[in-house]
């Protein structure tokens, strides 16, 4: 995997800078944290459990980055900026009587996330420094926030264990690259992905409103899950399909 592309974005010199973005990517998350605290009395718990978040985050950065010398460079710097707000997301899930006490809250924090998404991508192509690695970080980042949002609505009792499915499904399509490596395979630039996509978050972050509840919550996560099924399935044709013959 190419992990950076377009020089205009990194500087290049002898300092760690990419710890410097990890550094100041915790500092954000203190930051957030200490303004939920003081603002809606968040938990102590959710604070340690979201430090974890970003650090396991920051570790699947480092693993794949190239070299430490070389700074994120913008887009991925906002990709990082979004990882806050969903670690802290993830954070939550630690106090769910909280959580129970704040629905909006954590609505308008997922759309927040939501919201910036896509606006990596617009960087990269204003700065031409659009990235293997930086996709691949949108995209698994994308996977994580619905996943937590997943098990907020569980949490709540706004839906099943069924609802995980929808979290659950990206995992599974990489565990699946283990015995069927021709999954593995670059995708197509797809509109219709990115459409599922966020309307699988929305209608997540609608569910979390108290508004939202009974058949109408269910309706939009059934859609969401059957949109999502279709999607991965056109994936999976076409890769299948396109796969490499021994």
């Amino acid at each position: 995997m190419a992990m950076e592309q377009g020089g205009s974005c990194v500087r290049r010199g002898g300092l760690p800078r990419l710890w410097l973005d990890l550094a100041g990517g915790f500092g954000g998350l203190v930051a957030l944290v200490a303004l939920a605290s003081s603002t809606l009395a968040l938990p102590l718990a959710a604070a340690w459990a979201a430090g974890a978040a970003l650090l396991a985050i920051a570790a699947l950065i480092r693993h794949f980055w190239s070299d430490p010398r070389r700074g994120l460079g913008p887009a991925n710097r906002v990709t990082l900026a979004r990882a806050l707000l969903v670690a802290l997301l993830a954070g939550m899930l630690a106090t769910p009587a909280w959580v129970d006490a704040h629905p909006v809250q954590v609505a308008a924090l997922a759309a927040l996330a939501l919201l910036l998404d896509g606006v990596d991508g617009w960087v990269a192509r204003r700065w031409r420094c659009e990235s293997d690695f930086g996709a691949r970080f949108d995209m698994e980042l994308d996977a994580f926030l619905i996943l937590v949002l997943c098990v907020h609505l569980l949490a709540m009792d706004k839906a099943g264990p069924w609802v995980l499915a929808i979290g659950a499904m990206r995992y599974v399509f990489v565990a699946a690259m283990r015995p069927w490596p021709w999954l593995e395979r670059p995708l197509r630039e797809s509109r219709r992905r990115k459409l599922v996509c966020v309307w699988q978050v929305a209608c997540l972050l609608l569910c979390l409103l108290p508004a939202i509840g009974g058949a109408l919550a269910t309706a939009l996560l059934v859609l969401a899950l059957a949109l999502l099924a279709w999607s991965f399935a056109v994936d999976v044709r076409w890769l299948y399909h396109t796969r490499p013959q021994s």
